[in-house]
């Protein structure tokens, strides 16, 4: 496994141009929903939807405004998908794996967290489908459950994006003249410049960071 993922990350970073973008989010909204989930999922037969649930929600909804982050590039041509397959870097005994939840745009938050923690777990038994570990349109990596602030995701070939998800911080800002303390989260977004340039790519990023911060409002579309 540790070959295979040396080659493919080495194959990555020699083969593309890739570049990071971070940005930042108010997180309140995020955490005041997944209280209310946690104390009603008993009652309503709901999954625990992490934080890394809710975000593949959001990338669900987002990224097919911004196609050419939800793509691939091969052989100097873009291949555009309609739908939405997530690739979810997971952490497991044998090394980092990717298995891929498909059609996301179609699923629910709570279908999303009960496939993500499924796919999760056969990754890390070893059980798991290699049709599963493949097809991906675009992934996401989360390192913020181990306190990184910042890094720079390398992009999984063919695809032209990968998003890295950070811990949570607590900030200060203005709000009508008093300081706030906040929640805040930073996002890390590595593109492949052959295959689109760095306005798309912030574009992605700042409509997706807004969904964030108005998640409940996103559940409602």
């Amino acid at each position: 496994i540790r070959k295979v993922i040396a080659k493919a990350m080495h194959h990555s970073l020699s083969s593309m141009a890739q570049l990071t973008l971070n940005a930042s989010f108010d997180a309140t909204n995020i955490m005041e929903f997944r209280i209310q989930v946690k104390a009603n999922k008993d009652k309503l037969d709901l999954e625990n939807s992490s934080i890394n649930d809710i975000i593949l929600y959001a990338v669900s909804r987002t990224v097919l405004n911004h196609r050419d982050c939800n793509a691939h590039f091969l052989d100097d041509k873009m291949r555009y998908f309609n739908t939405v397959n997530l690739g979810v870097a997971v952490d497991t005994p044998r090394g980092l794996m990717v298995p891929t939840l498909f059609n996301a745009e179609r699923k629910s938050l709570n279908e999303i967290s009960k496939e993500a923690k499924s796919i999760a777990q056969m990754a890390q038994s070893g059980n798991i489908n290699p049709d599963l570990l493949q097809g991906g349109t675009i992934t996401i990596t989360n390192l913020g459950t181990l306190g990184i602030e910042s890094f720079t995701p390398v992009i999984n070939p063919p695809q032209t994006c990968i998003l890295g998800v950070n811990t949570l911080e607590t900030r200060v800002k203005n709000v009508n003249g008093e300081m706030k303390m906040y929640q805040s989260m930073t996002l890390s977004l590595t593109f492949d410049h052959r295959a689109l340039d760095g306005a798309p790519a912030a574009r992605f990023l700042q409509e997706l960071c807004r969904n964030l911060e108005n998640f409940t409002i996103l559940l409602a579309k």
